[in-house]
């Protein structure tokens, strides 16, 4: 059995310090303020630096598994209050960060009170200008100070909401990690060491899909002294699905050089370099995969829950909005493209990829394992252990349980509870397959970035491994970037009959019949396509214009425009005798396109090739 563990806690980005409220301060001057501190199993305290100093600067960021109202506060030893703030953030878990100067050496203390009469506060003690050494790292990575519990999961979850926050209207991305990790506004382990770890070009972290999800997993765990640990799995293929064969920890020997520089070099080249497509695509009741299967549950879908789709992609999920009034609950999860693009995308079938086939591995929702150790070798717990695990207890197979649609139905009912208004829920249907084409204008700009400055031509692989690849290719080619698309113009177009399928999912008026609604629903996608635009960059830098209804015209063009060796009017399936196409200067080799044209039928039926 692991042993009991204490909460630990944590993550939030720098908030401005505010003053004190009136309330607060009435009780301070009146002799009022409170000296006790005593801790609450249901709320988890990070003080940021790891070892805070007088005079410097003092993050605190609390987090709770249920939402409710609160504030925090950070107070001296005598009760008097510093900073505050009641602004909370995220749903499951909810947190709370504050920001101060703390002005001499001494204990202080982290306060979270909550605005209902009755509830008891939760309260940390922090010492400044205390040594606190750390533990040597042992020939690993990085030394092991904390084991993974409830109160680290849910930090984890508080510190991927932060890192990717961004209004919803945003449209957010990055060129690599660096410019996320190291903004301090945006990460709240931002030089938590003192070691000068987040500086540009210090790190040099630049992941591929399947990577993302285990460079921020062991960047969070390196920060706080979490164990982590990684496995050699295969791709899967010739009707079998990935599997693991051997697992790795942070806790092997490890290169030389200072710390940062160690953890660089493990992420990059240890992890980095064993972690492909494969790796989150491991069957459900496998017991040797790094991430295991969850629950359909607010609580389970939380930051950081690890999406894994059938055919080799990877996001992460960053935010839940809840539904209201006015549009339905809204997921986001952020991934990372060959390009070196990292980007924030929402929830919807266009971009959610979901399959029950054993031959393609376990899609879904999931996280990581945790490690744990006897005190002798450290290990993931397996599947049983998780179930029976006090602070986990999340592992199920419920979502293999039906087909497609009962997956798709089942997240639909997650985010949004409430029936929703038809034609709402097709606009916002419509929103996620705009930002879809958008993403993809700057996937295509970069392969012309590219190719500008690499004339040749960039060899096209045989086969299945258009999919997945190295090299320019796979960096430039956009092969399951547009059979998402594809899929995703599919979504839009069917939505009528989705409707139709499922009545009772939608709130409509008492005297609507199947055909007034379903002739309403495609009006609205006529409307609606046609009124929203995007622009790319013709061959000869003139801007074409394009709306969604002239992309959505254009799906069998789209079958065969992944190329990066054809021009960007190709890319988009301009009509060869437009004048559109009339700026074109580069096309493929014709042996290129004769086998482009014997691959089209994977696009035109939707589907990926399996892997031999």
């Amino acid at each position: 059995m692991r042993p009991a563990l204490s909460l630990a806690a944590t993550l939030l980005a720098a908030s401005i310090a505010l003053p004190a409220g009136d309330a607060v301060a009435r009780d301070a001057a009146s002799g009022a303020a409170r000296t006790t501190c005593h801790a609450s199993p249901d709320a988890t305290f990070l003080a940021s630096p790891r070892a805070p100093s007088a005079g410097g600067r003092l993050r605190v960021l609390v987090v709770t598994p249920a939402a409710r109202g609160a504030t925090l506060t950070i107070e001296d030893a005598d009760g008097r209050p510093l900073a505050h703030s009641d602004d909370r953030h995220g749903l499951t878990p909810s947190w709370w960060t504050v920001e101060t100067v703390v002005p001499t050496a001494g204990v202080y203390r982290a306060r979270l009170t909550p605005s209902s009469d009755g509830d008891a506060d939760a309260c940390e003690t922090i010492s400044i200008g205390r040594d606190a050494p750390r533990r040597a790292a042992a020939g690993g990575a990085w030394p092991i100070e904390r084991t993974w519990n409830r109160g680290t999961e849910l930090l984890y979850s508080a510190w991927i909401e932060r890192l990717f926050d961004d209004p919803l209207e945003a449209e957010p991305s990055w060129q690599h990690l660096e410019p996320v990790l190291s903004d301090p506004a945006r990460n709240f382990l931002h030089d938590h060491l003192r070691l000068g770890e987040d500086a540009p070009g210090r790190l040099r972290l630049e992941p591929d899909c399947a990577d993302l999800p285990f460079f921020l997993r062991a960047y969070f765990a390196w920060k706080l002294g979490l164990p982590f640990g990684y496995s050699d799995c295969t791709r899967g293929g010739g009707g079998k699905p990935p599997r693991c064969v051997k697992w790795h920890s942070s806790r092997e020997p490890a290169g030389g050089g200072d710390e940062v520089a160690r953890v660089g070099e493990f992420l990059r080249h240890d992890v980095g370099w064993t972690i492909h497509s494969g790796s989150a695509r491991t069957l459900g009741n496998d017991e040797r995969g790094d991430l295991y299967s969850t629950r359909f549950a607010p609580e389970a879908v939380r930051p950081g829950t690890v999406y894994a789709d059938p055919y080799g992609h990877t996001l992460v999920v960053v935010q839940r909005l809840p539904q209201t009034a006015e549009r339905g609950g809204i997921l986001l999860a952020v991934d990372a493209q060959p390009d070196g693009t990292v980007a924030r995308k929402r929830y919807w079938r266009g971009n959610f990829l979901f399959a029950v086939d054993p031959a393609l591995g376990g899609a879904g929702f999931k996280h990581f394992r945790p490690v744990v150790t006897d005190g002798r070798a450290w290990r993931p717990l397996d599947n049983r252990e998780i179930a029976a695990d006090h602070d986990y207890g999340d592992f199920s197979l419920e979502q293999y349980a039906g087909d497609a649609d009962d997956f798709y139905d089942r997240m639909d009912d997650l985010l949004s509870p409430t029936p929703m208004d038809p034609t709402r829920a097709l606009r916002e249907t419509i929103q996620a397959l705009e930002e879809q084409v958008r993403t993809r204008v700057n996937s295509v700009a970069n392969g012309e970035t590219y190719v500008a400055a690499h004339p040749g031509t960039i060899a096209i692989p045989s086969g299945a491994a258009i999919f997945e690849t190295s090299g320019a290719w796979e960096d430039y080619a956009t092969p399951s970037r547009d059979l998402r698309l594809l899929i995703a113009i599919d979504v839009v177009r069917g939505f009528p009959a989705r409707v139709a399928r499922r009545p009772q999912r939608y709130a409509m008026a008492k005297d609507a019949t199947a055909a007034t609604v379903r002739d309403e629903l495609e009006r609205v996608i006529r409307e609606e396509t046609a009124a929203r635009k995007f622009t790319y960059q013709r061959s000869d830098g003139s801007e074409a214009t394009l709306t969604l209804a002239d992309l959505l015209g254009r799906a069998d063009g789209l079958e065969v425009a992944y190329n990066p060796n054809d021009c960007v009017e190709v890319r988009w399936g301009a009509p060869p005798s437009s004048n559109e196409a009339s700026t074109c200067r580069r096309h493929a080799p014709a042996d290129q396109v004769a086998r482009m044209e014997e691959y089209r039928v994977w696009f035109h039926e939707r589907r990926r090739p399996p892997r031999e």
